[in-house]
């Protein structure tokens, strides 16, 4: 029954927080690009995409911009559950979420930055000043913290320890 409880609460997170994550940087992409160079959402969708399909997203319409929007959605996803999932076995990250969470915003900038894009289609570039710290200072609020205050919420700030459970 107990695993039942977690196992609801860490999909709880996982949901909660991938989908929250979602949409805010998602806003923050809409907003920071077409303020930098005046992209319309299709093409800042179809810049995600064309790390899957290359410079053929940009010819591919809406079917590529809703391509680069469900991976948007899953590198959220996905995000929150290495994150949930790392606070199951270190329950400080939910004990302490404010300052691991925006760290951990951060860490996901620079794995995106550093391996998931330059693994990808696309091709490399050098981010302006100000884009560069939107994008630091936006992973760690609208990514990483949102990640573990989720965590926190549906896990808690802190298991007992598996010893303690198996005696109790």
């Amino acid at each position: 029954m107990e695993n039942d409880a977690r196992g609801s609460g860490r999909m709880q997170a996982i949901v909660a927080g991938g989908l929250v994550v979602a949409v805010l940087d998602a806003v923050d992409a809409l907003v920071a690009y077409k303020l930098a160079f005046g992209m319309s959402p299709l093409a800042i969708y179809q810049f995600v995409a064309s790390g899957l399909l290359g410079q053929g997203a940009y010819a591919g319409g809406v079917p590529a911009a809703l391509l680069g929007l469900l991976v948007h959605f899953l590198i959220a996803f996905s995000a929150a559950a290495v994150f949930v999932l790392a606070s199951e076995r270190l329950p400080r990250l939910r004990e302490d979420a404010v300052p691991w969470g925006l760290a951990y915003g951060v860490v996901v900038f620079g794995v995106m930055g550093f391996v998931v894009i330059p693994l990808s289609r696309i091709p490399p570039s050098t981010p302006t000043l100000p884009l560069l710290l939107n994008g630091v200072i936006g992973h760690a609020l609208l990514v990483g913290l949102p990640i573990a205050l989720a965590a926190r919420r549906y896990i808690g700030r802190s298991a007992r320890p598996v010893l303690a459970r198996a005696t109790a």
